[in-house]
């Protein structure tokens, strides 16, 4: 059914909402799951838990590119929508699996619909004026906060009646959002900007290596990049770790990523607009990116659970770096390009989902094993701070390429202005 509603940034922003509230329903309990298929044994869980974020990563990479190209040409709710049906029949898979082979079934559809947020992530440029893209960005980052304040509460609750429990009412929140896209929620590309499917760039590969055409872009993607391998550490181990370190159970641990969800949503909501509007993009970007890789050791240092929501108070600094590169990213190419870049960026997430998990998750029961005469859980979150580290200085570098192009512009604009009256 199509609408023939306005779009606007709300209608998405609902969307995201529920889709991440869905995801956030199973966080607690996910890894939880993958410990009974590996016979209890916490490193043996850590280990299979990052392949099955690597397999999920890789579908989104295979993926991403060419639902971001098929959105540009068809439009982005018929791709956000696909997605989500899909999504909600994966979740019943997983309520439902046996096995663990199943269980790899299930997360390869999640990766192929968890792909569309590529799509997602367009809309939202296409309802939004350049100077506003970045405080946009950052009520995505909102959305995404709301729904890892409610769905992991719910879903750290709800398993304390089953491990099954959380994936049966992700399926039905999904199914839910579902209708929600089909009735209610319009389209925002226009006719005019919408543009043949360029199957050079709709595979990952051929979308990455479009970004070699755009210094600027190619460098805030080895950035982004870098930056997302390092963040991976978060969803890889942070179950695992505070069970492991501190004890906690699902519950608390739902209640640790309602935290993170609740801090990430204000800085998303109300910070990242004020402190873009103030001291702009480079600036938001290379404050984020600092806070996080001071985050990054404070975790891996705190010896008691308390010391975990500190580092989160703080540590909520660091999203003030995504929607800043992603307004950058999103300000050098054209409308009809959105969908396509999207995809790429997406892509380059996803290859930080294939990497991040398995450093981290490695990392981590290699330094847990009771066989080590000293043992470093921490590991895994120093490792992302020397990464987050990386991605400062590429930042850095990308600034100083993009200051000298401007000052070459000016320079021949001044130039030209001068010729003219001579």
């Amino acid at each position: 059914m199509s609408s023939n509603r306005t779009p606007a940034l709300g209608f998405i922003l609902i969307t995201l909402t529920l889709d991440i509230l869905g995801i956030g329903l199973i966080v607690p309990i996910l890894p939880k799951l993958v410990k009974e298929f590996s016979g209890g044994d916490t490193a043996a869980a850590s280990q299979a838990a990052g392949w099955l974020s690597a397999l999920y990563a890789m579908m989104q990479f295979a993926f991403a590119p060419l639902l971001g190209c098929l959105s540009d040409k068809v439009g982005r709710r018929p791709v956000i929508l696909i997605s989500q049906f899909g999504l909600a029949l994966d979740y019943l898979l997983l309520a439902f699996a046996p096995t663990m082979a199943w269980f790899v079934a299930g997360r390869i559809i999640a990766g192929i619909t968890g792909a569309n947020f590529s799509a997602a992530t367009a809309y939202i440029a296409d309802v939004s004026p350049p100077e506003k893209r970045a405080a946009n960005f950052g009520l995505m980052g909102a959305a995404f906060g709301i729904g890892f304040i409610i769905g992991p509460l719910i879903g750290g609750t709800l398993g304390q009646f089953g491990t099954r429990v959380p994936f049966y009412a992700a399926a039905a929140l999904t199914a839910a959002n579902w209708l929600y896209g089909w009735f209610i929620l319009p389209e925002s590309l226009k006719v005019e900007n919408r543009r043949a499917i360029d199957w050079t760039r709709a595979n990952p590969f051929g979308a990455i290596y479009c970004l070699r055409s755009r210094p600027r872009v190619l460098w805030l993607a080895v950035c982004a990049l870098l930056s997302f391998i390092a963040h991976t550490v978060y969803p890889s181990v942070w179950v695992l770790y505070t069970e492991h370190r501190y004890g906690w159970t699902p519950l608390w641990n739902g209640v640790s990523l309602a935290a993170v969800g609740l801090c990430a949503a204000f800085v998303a909501a109300w910070l990242t607009g004020k402190v873009t509007a103030k001291v702009g993009d480079w600036r938001t970007a290379l404050i984020g990116l600092a806070v996080a890789v001071i985050a990054y050791i404070g975790y891996g240092l705190a010896s008691s659970g308390w010391m975990i929501y500190v580092m989160i108070v703080i540590g909520s600094l660091g999203g003030l770096a995504g929607p800043a590169v992603q307004s950058l990213i999103s300000n050098s190419v054209g409308d009809d390009e959105q969908g396509t870049m999207q995809g790429a960026i997406t892509s380059l997430e996803s290859i930080s989902g294939i990497i991040g998990p398995l450093i981290a998750t490695q990392l981590f029961s290699h330094f847990i094993d009771a066989k080590r005469a000293v043992q470093v859980p921490g590991a895994p979150f120093f490792s992302a701070a020397v990464i987050g580290l990386l991605a400062f200085l590429v930042a850095l570098k990308a600034r100083k390429a993009h200051e000298a192009k401007q000052e070459a512009l000016n320079l021949f604009e001044s130039h030209d202005e001068g010729s003219k009256r001579d």
